[in-house]
């Protein structure tokens, strides 16, 4: 989380993890949370500690920390990413996709709209954000994207 103009946020290896990227153009503040579980309760105790671990308790801590730094829900431009069944074979507990579903419902019924998404598949994902400018990188296996979220 970051309003200065001078740092480019980073999380790496987005497996079955979840990155939401938020970023406030008019005050240039922006935030990625990195998330690892849909819900809080498969531990409290850890939850209490590490609230942005958990899609449940980091996502409603994201925005609050986000809007500490002047950002307004609506001039948030939102991507989300990662999600990914990166375990060879089947993934009984499928973590990928009930990130992605908890983070899309929980975004949709608080009324967020999310510009990007880049989620699924078998592939891990690092994504950079330059607070500058909204720019954001996406880096695959496969490819490198680049798009912005200022505009």
């Amino acid at each position: 989380m970051s309003n200065n103009t001078q740092v480019v946020l980073s999380t790496y290896a987005l497996g079955s993890c979840i990155g939401v990227v938020a970023y406030d153009p008019v005050v240039k503040a922006a935030g990625i949370l990195h998330l690892m579980l849909p819900e809080s309760s498969i531990s409290p105790e850890k939850a209490a500690r590490q609230p942005a671990m958990f899609a449940d308790t980091g996502l409603p801590a994201f925005f609050k920390a986000l809007a500490g730094l002047r950002a307004e829900r609506s001039r948030l431009r939102l991507f989300v990413a990662g999600g990914a069944s990166v375990i060879a074979g089947t993934d009984p507990f499928r973590i990928g996709e009930r990130n992605q579903r908890v983070t899309m419902n929980y975004l949709s019924q608080q009324g967020y709209t999310v510009r990007r998404t880049d989620v699924g598949g078998n592939i891990n994902r690092t994504v950079h954000l330059e607070v500058s400018t909204g720019a954001v990188a996406l880096k695959t296996p496969n490819e490198n994207l680049s798009h912005s979220l200022a505009a």
